[in-house]
């Protein structure tokens, strides 16, 4: 049996933790490490547990968590954790900054247990959380900001193959869309992917998306 994925809460509601808490721990196959309410905290924890995955608020005192989670998995960061921001507010840009600061994923609270659970193990699993509609509306709708003037259009570490799939993901089509689409195995499509992930030194999907858009591949 696998060792349980381990699971850092950071909440400045203490109800909040709590149940986040139980409900993880609740679960064979997750660990609830230790819980915090502010973002110092939150990454001081985290260096010091080095926790699988960060379920990270966003305001919190102290520092928030946006400029928490750019701390633990933001550019440069030698070693970046898994963070999952899940907060009450449903606005494109907390989820634009978060995806920018380094999370993997994104999350409301009244999301029903069931969700946050998969959305811990997708996560710890380095795929992308959000669905894939909702990273092409999000990231298309910030293009502008996300590619920078002149970018370079195309990657040479790329094989055309690969680059073809890499506008899939970026333009949202899950795995098995892009199968249909390409007319092969999902197994196949996987392996592309993650050869993606590794030559560009992309964390999951929603980097790759942000990748893309960034050299001018895809187009809103």
């Amino acid at each position: 049996m696998s060792a349980p994925i381990r699971v850092l809460v950071c909440d400045d509601q203490a109800l909040i933790r709590t149940g986040f808490t139980t409900i993880i721990d609740a679960q064979h196959d997750l660990e609830a490490v230790g819980e915090c309410g502010d973002g110092r905290a939150a990454v001081d924890l985290t260096r010091r547990l080095r926790p699988d995955v960060v379920v990270m608020d966003v305001r919190m005192p102290v520092l928030d968590g946006i400029q928490a989670t750019r701390l633990l998995a933001g550019a440069g960061v030698a070693d970046p954790v898994k963070v999952l921001v899940v907060t009450t507010f449903n606005l494109d840009e907390y989820v634009y900054e978060a995806l920018r600061a380094g999370a993997s994923g994104f999350l409301l609270k009244d999301a029903p247990p069931a969700q946050l659970l998969q959305g811990i193990r997708t996560v710890a699993s380095g795929a992308a959380l959000l669905a894939p509609e909702v990273t092409r509306q999000l990231i298309g709708r910030y293009a502008a900001r996300i590619r920078p003037p002149g970018e370079a259009q195309a990657d040479e570490a790329l094989t055309p193959r690969e680059l073809e799939v890499l506008r899939l993901v970026a333009d949202g089509l899950s795995n098995s869309e892009i199968a249909a689409t390409l007319v092969i195995s999902q197994e196949t499509v996987k392996t592309y992917v993650s050869r993606i992930l590794a030559k560009l030194d992309l964390r999951d999907r929603v980097q790759a998306a942000v990748y893309a858009y960034r050299r001018g591949l895809v187009e809103w």
